[in-house]
């Protein structure tokens, strides 16, 4: 991840552990598909959280997620590997987040095969954040 986040907003007063923890969450999503971890990467949302995917199918609620998520990313892997910094943050309120995520994708030999660009509504529950609204858009040049 690298650490050119700008933040804007809302701010929470303890901005760094918030950003930390927020990380945290768009890193166990990088290693949930890096490793075809279906459990791992569904348990980053919340229950009912929409999810709209790169090809524009529109996801909601944790198990509908779940469900696609099961027959997309067991074999993704072969075909290479993305990476996930986190761009921008805009906090709206200090327990909710826009998240904007650049994504890089890349064949197994490394070339660089397109771009991304999620947006992550994130929401503080209970002390976790959380992804609640989602958009994951790719880039077109």
């Amino acid at each position: 991840m690298s650490d050119n986040v700008t933040v804007a907003g809302r701010a929470p007063a303890d901005l760094d552990s918030e950003l930390a923890t927020i990380r945290a969450v768009v890193e166990a999503i990088a290693h949930a598909q890096d490793n075809e971890l279906i459990d791992e990467f569904v348990s980053v949302f919340r229950d009912d959280a929409i999810w709209t995917t790169g090809h524009g199918k529109r996801l909601f609620g944790r198990a509908a997620i779940a469900e696609f998520t099961a027959q997309v990313l067991p074999g993704a892997t072969t075909h290479g590997k993305a990476t996930y910094d986190i761009e921008h943050v805009l906090f709206l309120r200090p327990d909710v987040a826009a998240v904007k995520i650049r994504q890089s994708y890349f064949a197994v030999d490394g070339e660089l095969t397109g771009r991304g660009t999620p947006m992550y509504v994130m929401t503080k529950e209970d002390g976790t954040w959380v992804l609640t609204a989602n958009q994951n858009t790719p880039v077109v040049d």
